[in-house]
């Protein structure tokens, strides 16, 4: 029987005196954990635990400041970096799932889950990174960019830290037009940008301190790069990427297939940022047949 999106259950759970959202569906077999991307949330992997959860115990975990989770202030309670949200996506591993887990993430999500595995091996049997955010506007990364966008990524965000300005630039781009319009970029698929999607992403944008967050991350140039944490990974990790994606060139994660921890790289053709959501038909199984494999593998 398909489990259908009903069963997807929505929780909290307290985290340094936090709430913190997530999703989670299916009761039995190995633990899925995933996390989303920049601006979005659980919901963004409904496609995906529905389906995971016929076999597996899976969660979907919003990231502090983002989604349904809670969103303190900025730098005076919390400070919104990769290893905080290493430290939060251990934590909830640890407390919550009570086993190690495979963990899925999308864009800065992977980022997320290879530095909780990194600082937390034993939480960790396996890492599957869907279209990883290469962080391109790094300051270790900014001078192999062309002229303009070197010059003009710290001036931009500059006067998006000025705390008026940024808020009211994102009250421009918290409008269902433009959330509709920044989709129809990133997903390949057309059709696979619904009403219910720019919902998803809405609703946590309405939440006080929703700005704040989002001022606070784009002036983050800082933290791990991918390049740092997947050669430091001690378990297995499985990459998938669009082809299509216009943000996360595929050209340059193809050299990811290089570092010995990544057992596969597969290109997802005509796919564009988050393959999970804009082909959830192609993603579901890859990742349940490689989990699969690992869990018989170890005996687990």
């Amino acid at each position: 029987m398909t489990i259908s999106q009903s069963t997807i259950e929505k929780k909290t759970w307290t985290w340094r005196g936090h709430q913190i959202a997530y999703a989670t569906c299916g009761e039995h077999g190995s633990a899925i954990v995933c996390v989303h991307g920049f601006g979005a949330s659980s919901g963004h992997w409904r496609k995906n635990l529905a389906v995971w959860g016929e076999s597996h115990r899976c969660y979907a975990l919003d990231l502090i400041g983002f989604g349904g989770s809670a969103k303190p202030k900025p730098q005076t309670e919390i400070n919104y970096t990769f290893e905080t949200w290493g430290e939060q996506i251990a934590d909830f591993c640890e407390e919550v799932v009570g086993t190690p887990v495979f963990l899925v993430g999308n864009s800065i999500g992977c980022v997320a889950v290879m530095q909780a595995a990194v600082a937390r091996s034993r939480i960790c049997r396996g890492v599957i990174n869907i279209n990883i955010s290469l962080r391109l506007l790094h300051e270790r990364k900014r001078q192999t960019l062309p002229w303009y966008r070197r010059l003009g990524a710290p001036i931009a965000q500059k006067l998006l830290s000025y705390p008026p300005l940024g808020r009211f630039f994102f009250n421009q781009l918290a409008k269902p037009k433009t959330v509709r319009n920044v989709l129809l970029q990133a997903y390949k698929r057309q059709e696979a940008v619904t009403d219910e999607l720019i919902e998803i992403l809405l609703t946590p944008a309405r939440d006080e301190g929703a700005a704040d967050v989002f001022v606070a991350f784009t002036s983050y140039s800082q933290g791990p790069l991918p390049e740092d944490l997947l050669p430091q990974l001690t378990c297995p990790a499985l990459i998938l990427w669009g082809t299509d994606d216009p943000w996360e060139p595929i050209e340059q994660g193809k050299q990811f297939a290089n570092y010995p921890t990544v057992e596969q790289f597969i290109p997802l053709p005509g796919l564009g940022h988050c393959p999970q959501d804009e082909a959830p038909e192609e993603v579901n199984p890859i990742v349940q047949q490689w989990i699969e494999e690992k869990t018989l593998s170890s005996g687990c």
